[in-house]
């Protein structure tokens, strides 16, 4: 073989090599990842939804996400109750690589509030949702008040298992999304134990970890006065933004922003 045939050959493999390796890149495949110290793996941002939802709850949300390089889990909870949503959401977190960012919204605040105490969780960011303290409940927190319009439209099974009527998503769970994104969030319902209304964390995780909160100001689930309590008690930095009890689903972008702050500060 002549001398430029072998170097003509040589470099053949090393742009065969090259093409190979660009194809296979993770940063090629979803985005570049984002900057971490070097032998570091990224954060990875765990998503947690609340009552009478399911993961779908953040579609609009982790796309913005992934485009920013990061790798997103949305948990579909048993919503069975909060010890089995808690542990739901521990056996996320001990399979990351890294440290993980923890966001809740509504009911999922109370479950990243106990299981945000695990060394990997370096944030956590509460969506419209409740920050309660150790022994805190959600029934708890609304003793004393008028009840909620939309607790007429709450519905329990046999099995103690309950959900919204469509009437009760249109008009206090989502009254600012669209009719057809309405139906959708209706369909995708996830029935929830009447238990997890009355459990308590054992812990809170907000004591000890950064903490993020995004208050809903047309909120008909959570009065936006007491997420603000909230929020200001676990000493959080605050976003308000103009939206329903569902303010992932209406404001995306804004929502997206707020965690990926929370995300760049744990890198």
């Amino acid at each position: 073989m002549s001398t430029n045939a072998s170097v003509h050959g040589r470099q053949a493999a090393a742009a065969a090599l090259l093409l190979t390796l660009l194809a296979t890149s993770p940063a090629r495949a979803q985005g570049a990842k984002p900057l971490t110290k070097p032998g570091r793996a990224p954060t990875t941002i765990v998503l947690v939804h609340g009552a009478w939802a399911d993961g779908s709850s953040w579609d609009k949300v982790v796309p913005l996400l992934l485009a920013k390089g990061y790798d997103v889990i949305a948990v579909h909870n048993p919503l069975s109750s909060l010890a089995d949503d808690v542990a739901t959401v521990k056996r996320i977190i001990h399979a990351q690589p890294g440290d993980v960012l923890l966001v809740g919204h509504s009911y999922g605040g109370i479950v990243i509030t106990e299981a945000g105490t695990e060394d990997k969780v370096k944030g956590l960011v509460y969506v419209a949702a409740f920050g309660l303290d150790v022994n805190e409940s959600m029934t708890g927190l609304g003793k004393g008040q008028p009840p909620p319009p939309w607790q007429k439209e709450l519905k329990v099974d046999e099995g103690g298992f309950s959900w919204l009527t469509p009437k009760g998503v249109r008009e206090d769970f989502a009254q600012d999304l669209s009719a057809a994104d309405q139906k959708l969030v209706a369909a995708k319902e996830g029935w929830t134990s009447v238990k997890v209304f009355d459990a308590q964390p054992r812990v809170a995780a907000w004591k000890t970890k950064p903490s993020w909160y995004i208050r809903a100001a047309q909120d008909r689930m959570i009065p936006p006065p007491a997420e603000e309590m909230m929020a200001k008690r676990m000493k959080a930095k605050l976003t308000s933004l103009d939206a329903s009890h569902v303010v992932m689903l209406s404001k995306p972008k804004e929502v997206a922003a707020v965690i990926l702050e929370a995300a760049k500060s744990s890198d």
